[in-house]
């Protein structure tokens, strides 16, 4: 069984200041997700219902159906007599993450070239303009989020509805991928590695784009390494 870490919520922000008019649970998993993704909640560490409940200013029974939200997305999991804790990745989900993300990736690519508009092509350069101004900072989480529009662009410009319908399926794992994955190099040459990928996409070779869109995903070997540490830090 995983080693599951307390967590004691900070009082300088509270969380139930932040929930607004829209629906309760969509705002509340928001905050959880968010919190998942940058490591303000790292793996392994347990979420006990009762504490974010009273956290965020809302009812067991709709955090429990937050949690159940989120584990449909992958990003907690339910560990028996232990109730929840945030999602560990191992060799085999780095794998799999990684293979699906090339399966996927690879094909909007493909797509996207072959059936790319004057209209495309200025939609992806500027996410991709975005990605580069943001890697001129340091925030990293800014970067990798830049960085998953950058793709989500991608995916959207492929005009494959079920395609798109799979990558949302997965998109917050993909972005926990993602991370991981920025951490491996300087995050200001994020951007930089997407050049021929964006190139490739708006001269309309569809066979290059695919390549290039493989070759951009970081390997899962190499990030094998990356799991004693918080991916989503």
């Amino acid at each position: 069984m995983a080693n599951l870490q307390s967590f004691e919520y900070s009082d300088s922000v509270k969380k139930s200041e932040l929930i607004s008019k829209r629906s309760l649970e969509d705002q509340a998993a928001d905050l959880l997700r968010e919190a998942i993704i940058n490591g303000e909640l790292p793996p392994g560490m347990r979420l006990v219902e009762m504490t974010l409940a009273k956290e965020y200013g809302l009812s067991r029974g709709t955090i429990r159906i937050v949690l159940h939200q989120l584990g449909a997305e992958g990003l907690v999991t339910q560990v028996p007599y232990a109730g929840w804790s945030v999602v560990e990745m191992n060799d085999q989900d780095l794998w799999e993450l990684y293979t699906l993300r090339a399966t996927l990736e690879g094909l909007a690519a493909r797509l996207a070239a072959e059936k790319i508009t004057e209209e495309g092509v200025s939609e992806l350069q500027s996410a991709y303009q975005e990605l580069l101004e943001l890697c001129e900072g340091d925030d990293l989480h800014a970067i990798t989020r830049g960085d998953l529009a950058l793709h989500k662009t991608i995916i959207a410009l492929s005009n494959h509805k079920r395609l798109a319908q799979q990558y949302r399926m997965v998109e917050n794992q993909f972005l926990s991928y993602i991370a991981a994955a920025n951490r491996t190099f300087d995050p200001h040459l994020v951007g930089r590695s997407h050049e021929a990928l964006v190139a490739a996409i708006c001269a309309g070779e569809g066979k290059r784009a695919e390549k290039e869109a493989i070759k951009n995903i970081t390997g899962f070997e190499e990030l094998q390494g990356m799991k004693a540490k918080p991916l989503l830090a």
